[in-house]
């Protein structure tokens, strides 16, 4: 039991490292640096039928909307992670079905036509305000026994840093260099008891840009 402890403390010692020593995003982009607009809607759950079970099977979703203000058509390779403070990710799509998306997409039809799923959107957002997307990000229910969660969503800027890894070494005993994006977070808190999860609702805390 002693070796789980201290083992649990040891990782999330190295976590509080990595967050401490991550540069913030820089306050005026470089040349060739860009960041696309972002419009999001708080995090929502949907209930679904779940196969063989009498209980329905719960997922959270956001709809960003994202604009392309730069002066370039520009890549997009998102990757969208929830992270409770237990410690538990799931990255979004993550056993989520085609059946979840098309039921928000009905549910938001009357203010997002074209909606778009996350894994479907393609891999350029063309510039102007007429290229504007609006994509759901979906994940499965996470951990019961979280009281908040965490929301990180990167490729929406080609801002990235390089920094020494706090523990990890390479062949060479120099240490492992680290890549991190620029980032949106978005926070949250449950309202509810672990108990009653069934009827959990969110409370936004508030979002920064990171590096991670």
């Amino acid at each position: 039991m002693k070796r789980f402890v201290y083992g649990t403390l040891a990782i999330l010692s190295v976590i509080n490292s990595v967050c401490l020593a991550a540069p913030e995003p820089a306050i005026v982009p470089y040349q060739g640096q860009w960041t696309v607009g972002v419009e999001f809607t708080h995090l929502q759950k949907i209930m679904l039928p779940a196969s063989g079970s009498i209980q329905p099977k719960r997922f959270w979703y956001t709809i960003v909307t994202i604009t392309n203000n730069t002066d370039n058509d520009v890549s997009f390779y998102p990757k969208c992670d929830l992270m409770t403070d237990t410690y538990k990710i799931k990255s979004a799509g993550t056993t989520v079905g085609p059946m979840v998306f098309e039921k928000i997409k009905i549910r938001h039809r009357s203010r997002y036509q074209f909606l778009e799923s996350l894994d479907k959107t393609g891999n350029i957002i063309h510039q102007g305000e007429e290229n504007a997307k609006d994509i759901a990000i979906i994940w499965p229910d996470f951990d019961a026994q979280a009281r908040s969660i965490k929301v990180f969503m990167t490729g929406f800027s080609n801002e990235t840093v390089v920094v020494n890894h706090p523990v990890a070494m390479d062949n060479d005993n120099m240490p492992l260099k680290v890549y991190l994006r620029k980032t949106l977070e978005l926070n949250y808190e449950l309202e509810s008891e672990p108990d009653s999860r069934s009827d959990a609702s969110l409370v936004y805390k508030g979002k920064r840009w990171i590096m991670r």
